[in-house]
């Protein structure tokens, strides 16, 4: 049983695109998403530096770009059926985003079509940009620990586990002053690591933001996904796309639970996961959360051929009993 799995804000690095458009249509599809988003996703893929790219309204418009030129680079090359994947094979099984990487996950599932999850995220970063410009807020990792005394230190401090995502790794936010005074007196046995972000995401803090994507939304048509589409909010399967745009809003404001979402992809049964550029955080925490099991890291082109072999191995297994409830 196989997942694909998209990345949230910070995954992104200098360049990061450049390799992609090398693929032949790749160029022309990012420039007619540069003209749904507003920005010259070209450029800042290739040529930005971290600074630019950290701009919250820049992050996350092309992290979507950018994870749906992978899917489509991947699961272009298996619409044909071949003696490997017969054409009653489902080409993957599940697929979940983390964060921004649910706008991903959306297009990818068929909940929303590339153009409509590029328009709403674009509207979506800059709302979230708006937002954090309101307070000085942040976010800090705090990783190891007893994970009941992490949650009842951020609780202490007045802070939001705004991330849990399981395998020791919780990350904290607010606003600075709360963040300063939590890293004076950490929680006992963790390491707290300030995260370079613009804000406290799935805060309260984003609260004027949900409004502004909720308004956006509003006129979009949204499909049932044709796969298992796991939610951020509780790791639940959602099956109707209606829902899943709702919570792709909710969640602007509310903590994202990807330990969650990888006990779901667990209780499911799966023995391989797919990670879209720009990739490594998510197969980083599956290494420690679903061992055992075959990862990818698709970085480059040069991955196409790995990610389609282990769609051809593990896709459209047959999941355990119970596999079709929420988690």
């Amino acid at each position: 049983m196989l997942v694909i799995v998209a990345p949230g804000q910070g995954a992104q690095v200098p360049g990061f695109l450049s390799p992609w458009l090398e693929l032949s249509g790749v160029p022309e599809q990012l420039a007619a998403w540069s003209e749904v988003t507003g920005l010259d996703l070209v450029r800042y893929g290739t040529e930005a530096d971290a600074d630019e790219i950290r701009d919250t309204a820049v992050a996350q418009p092309l992290l979507v770009s950018a994870g749906l030129v992978a899917a489509s680079a991947i699961l272009g090359t298996l619409t044909t059926p071949s003696p490997a994947l017969p054409a009653d094979r489902a080409l993957v099984d599940a697929v979940a985003g983390h964060s921004v990487g649910e706008f991903t996950a959306a297009a990818v599932a068929g909940v929303l079509s590339p153009h409509d999850a590029l328009a709403l995220v674009a509207e979506r970063g800059r709302g979230m940009a708006d937002a954090a410009a309101r307070t000085e807020t942040g976010m800090t990792a705090v990783l190891g620990g007893v994970r009941e005394e992490v949650l009842e230190a951020i609780a202490d401090a007045g802070l939001t586990p705004a991330n849990d995502n399981g395998s020791g790794q919780i990350v904290a936010a607010g606003t600075t002053g709360q963040l300063a005074a939590f890293a004076e007196a950490p929680p006992a046995r963790a390491r707290l690591r300030p995260l370079s972000v613009a804000g406290a995401f799935h805060t309260e803090h984003m609260a004027p933001a949900v409004e502004r994507v909720r308004a956006a939304a509003a006129p979009l048509s949204p499909q049932d996904p044709t796969v298992r589409l796991l939610s951020n909010t509780d790791g639940a399967v959602v099956e109707r796309g209606s829902e899943y745009l709702d919570r792709l809003v909710s969640q602007i404001s509310s903590p994202v639970r990807w330990d969650s979402c990888t006990q779901t992809l667990a209780d499911l049964g799966v023995t391989a996961l797919i990670e879209l550029t720009p990739a490594g955080t998510l197969t980083g925490l599956a290494k420690r959360a679903l061992r055992g099991i075959e990862l990818l890291a698709v970085k480059t082109p040069d991955d196409i051929d790995r990610a389609t072999a282990l769609i051809k191995e593990h896709a459209g297994v047959s999941a355990p009993a119970g596999a079709d409830q929420e988690g």
